[in-house]
């Protein structure tokens, strides 16, 4: 991967109801370095960010019991969560879509399939946020 210097290993939450999806890029991460799960909804993204901790969060918006969006800002509530790097996996690109993300709390918003290199760009580029 080019274009910019590998992170940190970083604690990286991989949400996705589509398991390969989620599957092959915390795969990807972890090949980088990365301590990297995956979710497969909603309720077992929140549940696993109360025990891992993670640094970022890519976060699918469609997800099937609980909105991406709904889970961004429960996971910005937590202790670590203002500190979060979080992005939207969406396939969803309009404006209003990405307006819509901003509000709930995301950092970023990336168009599926999400790109590897691009995540480890923020990573390395953007500082992770301090809990308040």
């Amino acid at each position: 991967m080019e274009g910019h210097n590998n992170p940190p290993p970083r604690r990286v939450l991989v949400v996705d109801d589509n398991r390969d999806s989620a599957d092959s890029l915390a795969m990807v991460l972890g090949i980088y370095g990365h301590d990297a799960r995956p979710a497969y909804d909603g309720t077992e993204a929140l549940a696993l960010a109360e025990s891992f901790e993670p640094e970022v969060v890519l976060l699918d918006i469609g997800l099937p019991d609980i909105d991406g969006r709904e889970v961004c800002r429960r996971l910005r509530a937590l202790p670590r969560g203002p500190g979060m790097l979080i992005v939207a996996q969406t396939g969803w690109s309009s404006d209003t879509d990405q307006a819509s993300t901003r509000e709930a709390g995301f950092d970023h918003h990336a168009v599926k399939p999400v790109d590897p290199d691009s995540v480890l760009g923020w990573m390395s580029r953007e500082p992770l946020r301090q809990p308040a």
